[in-house]
């Protein structure tokens, strides 16, 4: 049997680049080197080669993160040349990596999420409007953009203008959510059409951080993970289903991961990733192995999932 000619299209132009280069190393380490002929692709270089080897190219595993990657913009190059590729579409790549749009859209489906505001740089009187809408500790993030890169949790009025100001060098627009305290969660959904809930992890950031920022998330030990998390079945299952939810509310494909807290009993869902981090011991491949997919199965798997999409159900930009 011949080997599967597969594209692994990491590295690219955000603030980003590191953890992608990471992740797509160790990619390239776990994939089956029998059944995968792998060529390794850089969006920062490599274009116009991917372009030239389309025809040869059975899939792709995109291990990108941030705008050029979970947006939609790469998944649009793959569309036109014909490419598979494991994950979301244009459509749910946009709208995902959008966190206002995604905000907007989990209201409407009726997924419970904190209270937030929407600035850009031209608005006025932004500290006085959060503290009288919002009130204090609130979150601030920019719009678009992940891996925590601009974030921020302000306690203090006086804090806020450099924080959003902060927040405003990663994107022209910046949202400030309201603070909610309690247990972190992640729910990771894998499958095409009849998409399945993985167990739930637990996030427990070390007490050196006050949430799970980017050092938090890519510094080994900073963090405790555990799977499947410490929850009552009731929870748990509620907990999954919103995170099938928001998978299903975006038009997510394949996989994605989504976070959420838990306080009081309540759970606040906050956003969803459509490439979810993906080395060994990231998130989402935890949540598999714990499901009984190891690492390299999951690759397996998410490059059928790729293929079966593409024959069976053309993206259309969604």
């Amino acid at each position: 049997m011949s080997k599967q000619r597969i594209a692994l299209i990491f590295g690219g132009i955000s603030s980003e680049r590191e953890v992608s280069l990471s992740s797509g190393k160790q990619v390239l380490e776990a994939l089956d080197q029998k059944k995968y002929d792998i060529h390794h692709y850089d969006p920062k270089t490599d274009l116009a080669k991917l372009a030239a080897d389309a025809a040869q190219i059975d899939a792709a595993l995109i291990i990108l993160h941030g705008p050029y990657g979970e947006d939609g913009t790469i998944q649009g190059m793959l569309d036109m040349l014909g490419i598979p590729y494991q994950g979301s579409g244009v459509l749910a790549s946009a709208l995902a990596m959008d966190k206002v749009t995604t905000k907007k859209l989990y209201s409407a489906a009726g997924i419970p999420t904190p209270a937030y505001l929407v600035f850009d740089a031209t608005d006025g009187h932004t500290v006085d409007k959060i503290v009288d809408r919002l009130g204090l500790p609130v979150v601030i993030k920019p719009a678009l953009g992940g891996s925590s890169i601009g974030m921020s949790i302000v306690r203090e009025k006086e804090a806020l203008a450099p924080a959003i100001a902060n927040a405003f060098t990663q994107d022209r627009t910046v949202m400030v959510e309201a603070f909610i305290k309690g247990i972190e969660l992640t729910g990771g959904v894998l499958g095409n059409d009849n998409p399945r809930a993985l167990p739930l992890i637990e996030i427990r950031p070390s007490e050196k951080y006050t949430f799970f920022d980017y050092e938090a998330k890519y510094k080994p030990g900073a963090s405790e993970e555990i799977c499947p998390a410490p929850l009552d079945e009731t929870v748990t299952q509620k907990a999954q289903s919103f995170a099938l939810a928001a998978h299903q509310t975006l038009g997510c494909m394949g996989y994605s991961r989504t976070d959420m807290m838990l306080a009081d009993g309540d759970l606040h869902v906050l956003e969803t990733n459509t490439i979810p981090g993906m080395t060994a011991t990231s998130l989402f491949p935890q949540a598999a192995a714990a499901a009984g997919l190891p690492f390299r199965a999951l690759l397996d798997r998410l490059i059928g999932l790729a293929i079966d999409a593409q024959q069976n159900k053309p993206r259309r930009f969604v």
